[in-house]
């Protein structure tokens, strides 16, 4: 697994790289994103590991994955990523480790997710357009999305829009694991 200094340091560059392709001040992603100025600032700089919420704001204000944000080298036409190479995010007593993504011809996230007893995970909205995909490898999860709860256990598999807020939850007694698919449009589909 790489450290996090040199996880810090990609994403300090990512996010200043892109913020300037885009010709964006600071506080223009700021307003863009919902992420303060001082925290851009702080990113950019890499004086902070973001959370995985504030990285998935600033990669939808960008039109970029978080992959992309964590992203270390160049991306070859096959890209492997070792296991030593995968990025995690603490969560709780668990982690969410981002596998591997792309933001070509669409944004694709794979996400590998543990998450211990008692620990959730509030997801914010993602763009209009945006579905999750996933399936419970290990204990059950509790899908809480557009108001209502869903429960899934082993091997079952699960497809929403995310649109809006939603939560990842681990209400048993043993360690909850599943993997997900975000894929989100490149641009937000006509109302």
């Amino acid at each position: 697994m790489m450290d996090a200094e040199t996880i810090t340091a990609a994403i300090a560059n990512n996010v200043r790289a892109q913020r300037a392709h885009r010709g964006l001040t600071l506080d223009a992603l700021a307003a863009r994103s919902s992420v303060s100025r001082g925290m851009l600032v702080q990113i950019e700089q890499g004086r902070t590991n973001p959370s995985v919420s504030t990285l998935t704001r600033i990669a939808s204000a960008l039109g970029v994955t978080v992959a992309r944000l964590v992203e270390v080298s160049d991306v070859p036409v096959v890209r492997i990523v070792k296991a030593a190479e995968v990025v995690s995010f603490p969560q709780g007593e668990g982690a969410a480790r981002l596998l591997i993504g792309a933001d070509a011809p669409m944004i694709l996230e794979l996400w590998d997710w543990r998450l211990a007893p008692g620990d959730h995970h509030d997801g914010d909205a993602h763009p209009a357009g945006t579905r999750e995909m996933l399936t419970v490898l290990a204990g059950e999860l509790t899908l809480t999305a557009y108001g209502k709860s869903h429960r899934l256990r082993v091997d079952d598999a699960v497809l929403f829009t995310a649109d809006r807020p939603h939560r990842y939850a681990n209400e048993g007694d043993e360690e909850l694991r599943f993997v997900m698919v975000v894929a989100e449009p490149k641009e937000a589909p006509d109302q």
